[in-house]
């Protein structure tokens, strides 16, 4: 990763986001609290989520010590790279990808959490080939509690899918994604997290090495932790509600 160009002013730049070192530390120390409580030490990676904040947002999350970013929209997250220019960051993109937008994708994320199908794994391993890009790490995203409104590939496609992404030559596949209904009931959260942590687990029992579970947002990271999460990916908790 690069360095940013900017010449000294990222505190002046930051101001919008005042509260995000001790929102970032809070969060840190709640994953730290049920991690205790259930016996767990898996690393616990955060994903500062910016969608629909200004660059100012990444900018901020960097200075509070974030290291890893995560749009929702490949044109956005596009849009902010340019914007900005070569940050210590890496760009993680969260959100459905289409298959016509692989080709713009290719070559500017660190990893990608929302490959749902073959046909978008074949979309950026061949966009990924045209580029020259020499890998790109993946998550399958696997819609555990089957709704819907939801992306994400059928718990009983998974299986194929991954093994199909792993005889690839660009793409690594580092684990599943998920996400969990929108509710407060805890027990409906833990309940669609444990399904991914099975899923992987019978993957792992048929020879891949899925390492991350990228599962846990604002409204629902601790029950994520609970049951293994190994990637956050959070926005308002961190950045508070977004512009309207």
């Amino acid at each position: 990763m690069g360095w940013w160009a900017y010449p000294a002013p990222l505190p002046f730049m930051v101001m919008s986001f005042p509260g995000i070192t001790a929102n970032l530390e809070r969060v840190r120390e709640r994953v730290a609290d049920v991690q205790k409580a259930a016996g767990l030490s898996q690393r616990v990676q955060i994903i500062a989520v910016t969608k629909g904040h200004p660059g100012a947002a990444v900018l901020a999350a960097i200075e509070a010590g974030v290291t890893d970013v995560g749009e929702n929209r490949v044109q956005e997250a596009l849009r902010k790279q340019d914007e900005l220019g070569h940050l210590p960051v890496a760009w993680h993109l969260i959100g459905h990808l289409q298959t016509n937008k692989a080709k713009a994708a290719a070559g500017r994320f660190a990893a990608v959490h929302s490959v749902d199908s073959l046909r978008v794994a074949e979309a950026l391993e061949a966009a990924n080939l045209k580029l020259g890009t020499a890998g790109l790490d993946v998550l399958l995203q696997v819609n555990v509690a089957g709704e819907e409104q939801k992306t994400g590939c059928h718990p009983d496609d998974a299986s194929d899918i991954a093994h199909a992404i792993t005889a690839f030559e660009t793409l690594r596949l580092q684990g599943l994604m998920t996400m969990a209904p929108f509710t407060d009931d805890e027990s409906v959260q833990r309940d669609a997290f444990s399904r991914l942590r099975a899923t992987r687990e019978h993957l792992e029992g048929e020879g891949l090495a899925l390492p991350e579970l990228s599962m846990g947002m604002s409204n629902d990271y601790t029950a994520a932790v609970a049951e293994g999460a190994t990637m956050l990916r959070l926005g308002t908790v961190l950045f508070g509600e977004r512009p309207r």
